[in-house]
């Protein structure tokens, strides 16, 4: 009887052997592997946090960011992150909830800068954005991880692809974009065949489809169906659940193999224990629900871009902090919060700008849609933007001619200089090349022309009154000192299209 206790004792020693040594392995190789991501020094000095924001305990609250290198800021030279998901984690249930911060919501990015969401990333890196997220959310997120659009192609190949539903749509936009996926990756793909005929809903969905990498990946592009970007986000939402549910099946050998191919392609501000950490308990962890924010919004267009509007800020931060910390949550948004709703519905013009519907587009009338609406230390307000057709207009900030002045700056590629320092203050500069005309309602008046290289005339009814004639082609400069005082540099290129518009910013 003892020998056979002994036995048994002596062959659960081994077995705990074993596991310890296997133990020793997994984390070996678990920690090789975590040489490969990228973890730079997160400024944490520069990580801005709301005051009032509340302390939300019993949650761990992360950023994730999708960079697509196929959308680079014309303006700075770095990509935009044009995958913004907020994670909320509940520490003690494991629950784990998303949302999507749609790419071309209109919010203060940092310095008082109002621009699309996703150019966050471009000026700042992840501290701005997280910033952003912070100041214009009211939330607490202190780390990130970011990852290459890319490398959602290698993750699904190596789990052995996705079953998704598509509709017709779908089927036609995600072929289109496979095209452009399969040339960045060097990964191929079959396209799939479209149904014969179309169905009379080509948005309804058709059937479920088994779809590779570049697929998938295109997949979550497609933001040209009636749904918009609100589609495209849940798109991405929908497939990272797949990858985690596929992933939680998924032998030890596969994970290793993701680990060497994709976190070379990320970076965190988590570091390697904490990552450790984190490995054993998501195993646990569910994805329990997910969403887009704002909630709620209207659609406007701004110098030529479509721009999401949250109507207002203030509620939908409400709605939000109910969706990611319980319904029970007792928050009042803080006083920047209120400060940057406001001021949205100002600068589009006031809720009667805002529009229910966006037009869809396609992939081939995409224009360039980079634009900044600033306030200035000094009270002045600026609003740069250029598009790829020159139908730009400057917007209005208050009334009057005040001694504010504000500025507006069309980054086009011609050259030119307008100046007008009536009393009303205020500067223009357009070098681009389709033309114009400027309106400035200073208390001198006037009116300035430039039909490009057709000849131009430019009247100015100040009180010194004259009238100037400018027909040459090569440039020129016409000065009036008035009494309303005035300079109108003209050296412009030609250009026939484009009006511009430029409003009195009297505050």
């Amino acid at each position: 009887m003892r020998g056979k206790k002994r036995k048994i004792l002596f062959a659960l020693e081994i077995i705990i052997l074993l596991l310890f040594i296997g133990g020793l392995y997994v984390y070996g190789q678990i920690m090789t592997r975590l040489d490969k991501i990228e973890q730079p020094v997160l400024k944490e000095e520069e990580i801005i946090i709301n005051q009032e924001a509340p302390q939300m305990t019993g949650y761990s609250t992360y950023a994730l960011f999708g960079i697509d290198h196929r959308d680079k800021n014309p303006e700075l030279g770095s990509e935009n992150s044009d995958t913004i998901i907020i994670a909320s984690v509940n520490n003690d249930t494991k629950d784990v909830k998303l949302v999507s911060v749609y790419r071309d919501t209109l919010l203060n990015i940092g310095d008082d800068t109002y621009t699309k969401a996703n150019a966050a990333y471009a000026y700042g890196g992840p501290e701005q954005a997280i910033s952003m997220l912070n100041t214009s959310l009211d939330l607490n997120i202190t780390d990130y991880a970011t990852i290459d659009f890319n490398a959602l192609v290698t993750v699904i190949d190596l789990l052995g692809g996705l079953d998704i539903p598509l509709s017709y749509a779908e089927i036609e936009h995600m072929n289109n974009y496979c095209v452009e996926t399969s040339e960045e990756t060097g990964k191929s793909y079959t396209p799939i065949e479209k149904p014969d005929p179309a169905p009379e809903d080509q948005e309804a969905i058709y059937g479920t489809y088994h779809l590779n990498g570049v697929q998938a990946t295109s997949y979550c592009r497609i933001r040209y169906t009636s749904s918009l970007d609100m589609g495209r986000t849940e798109r991405q939402r929908m497939v990272i659940q797949l990858i985690v549910q596929k992933a939680k099946q998924a032998g030890l050998g596969t994970i290793f193999d993701i680990m060497d191919e994709v976190f070379p392609m990320a970076s965190t501000s988590l570091s390697k224990q904490e990552i450790l950490e984190l490995i054993p308990a998501m195993i646990g962890y569910s994805v329990d629900d997910t969403t887009g924010f704002p909630m709620k919004y209207k659609f406007a267009e701004v110098n030529g871009s479509d721009i999401i509007v949250p109507t207002n800020l203030v509620s939908n931060v409400k709605r939000l902090h109910r969706f990611l910390y319980g319904k029970d949550t007792d928050y009042k948004p803080s006083t920047e919060v209120r400060t940057y709703s406001k001021r949205i519905i100002e600068i589009v013009g006031g809720e009667d700008e805002l529009q229910e519907e966006a037009t869809v587009t396609s992939e081939e009338q995409e224009t360039n849609d980079t634009f900044i609406w600033q306030d200035t230390p000094t009270g002045e307000n600026a609003w740069t933007g250029g598009t790829t057709t020159g139908g730009d207009t400057g917007w209005s900030d208050g009334s009057g001619t005040g001694t504010g002045g504000g500025t507006w700056t069309d980054p086009g590629t011609g050259g030119g200089t307008t100046t007008d320092p009536g009393t009303g203050g205020g500067t223009w500069t357009d070098p681009g090349t389709g033309g114009g005309t400027t309106t400035d309602p200073g208390t001198g008046g006037g009116t300035t022309t430039d039909p490009g290289t057709g000849g131009g005339t430019t009247t100015d009814p100040g009180t010194g009154g004259g009238t100037t004639t400018d027909p040459g082609t090569g440039g020129g400069t016409v000065t009036d000192p008035g009494t309303g005082g005035g300079t109108v540099t003209d050296p412009g290129t030609g250009g026939t299209a484009g009006t511009e518009t430029v409003w009195s910013d009297g505050i």
